[in-house]
C-alpha cells in the first residue's frame, strides 16, 4: 500500500508541475491565480499521501492545513488587488460615485 501512495504522490506532483507552465505562461492573470491555486490543492494532497504513506498522518495535517489557509488568503488576497484596480480604473474614466 505504501508503494502505492507513493506513486500516487508522484503522480500528483508531475500534475502540479505541468501546472507550472500555466503560471509561467497564463493568458491572464486569472489563470495564473488557478494555477496557483493548483499548487495548493496539489500541495495538501502530496502532503497527506506522504504522511499516509510513512503512517505518521498527524505532524502532516498541521503542514497542510497551514498550506489550504496560505492558498486561501492568496485568493483573497487576488480578488481584493483585483477590485481595488477595477474601481480605481472606474475613478480615472469618470464612472465613479
Amino acid at each position: 500500500m505504501s508503494s502505492f501512495l507513493l506513486a500516487a504522490t508522484a503522480i500528483v506532483l508531475a500534475l502540479v508541475a505541468v501546472g507550472l507552465v500555466c503560471v509561467l505562461r497564463g493568458p491572464s492573470n486569472a489563470d495564473r491565480m488557478m494555477a496557483t491555486q493548483l499548487f495548493g490543492t496539489g500541495g495538501i494532497a502530496a502532503f497527506l499521501l506522504l504522511g499516509a504513506s510513512h503512517g505518521d498522518i498527524g505532524a502532516v495535517i498541521d503542514v497542510a492545513l497551514i498550506l489550504a489557509l496560505l492558498a486561501a488568503f492568496a485568493a483573497i488576497a487576488f480578488v481584493k488587488a483585483g477590485t481595488a484596480a477595477s474601481a480605481e480604473a472606474d475613478e480615472i474614466e469618470g464612472r465613479g460615485k
